[in-house]
């Protein structure tokens, strides 16, 4: 089942009738999950290997990637509900706002994994770690700091003279 209902405790409210900015999608995301019914509710470490697939006009961005292990990957859940205020979530806590869940049926339906970089080839990262639907667009990628800090990384580069 694709489409998202509406459950018992649910609220739905009104889109406004005003776009305030636009999103260019970099790429598209390419995952053995077919559905929303097939995908995990949150990505895995050892998940399936999937392929981040960059658009031809952003792949000189990736220069760099391959100093890092781990990516923040942020998505659009095209598939999401946009009009949800209040909904009921699968773990049985009673309706809550959209705002208090990590839910993909928000607003503005921006989600971000944490990914384990597997490989990078031209044009593409494979990775594991998501949790998203295959043909999902892509909106950006960026470093993960959990281990390291930026400035750690800095340093690093300028020791080796790669600036």
């Amino acid at each position: 089942m694709d489409e998202v209902s509406v459950r018992p405790g649910e609220i739905v409210g009104g889109a406004p009738d005003r776009a305030d900015a636009t999103l260019i999608f970099i790429g598209r995301i390419r995952t053995p999950f077919q559905s929303l019914d097939s995908c995990p509710r949150h990505g895995r470490a050892d998940g399936p290997v999937c392929r981040i697939e960059i658009d031809e006009p952003w792949r000189g961005a990736m220069r760099g990637l391959e100093t890092h292990p781990e990516l923040q990957i942020l998505y659009w859940m095209d598939r999401a509900r946009r009009d949800l205020l209040v909904q009921t979530p699968h773990a049985n806590i009673g309706p809550t706002g959209t705002f208090a869940l990590r839910s993909p049926n928000r607003p503005n339906p921006i989600a971000v994994s944490i990914v384990k970089v597997v490989a990078i080839e031209a044009g593409v990262i494979l990775a594991r770690g998501l949790d998203c639907v295959d043909g999902t667009p892509l909106l950006d990628i960026k470093p993960c700091w959990r281990r390291r800090g930026p400035r750690d990384f800095l340093k690093a580069k300028r020791e080796t003279g790669d600036r």
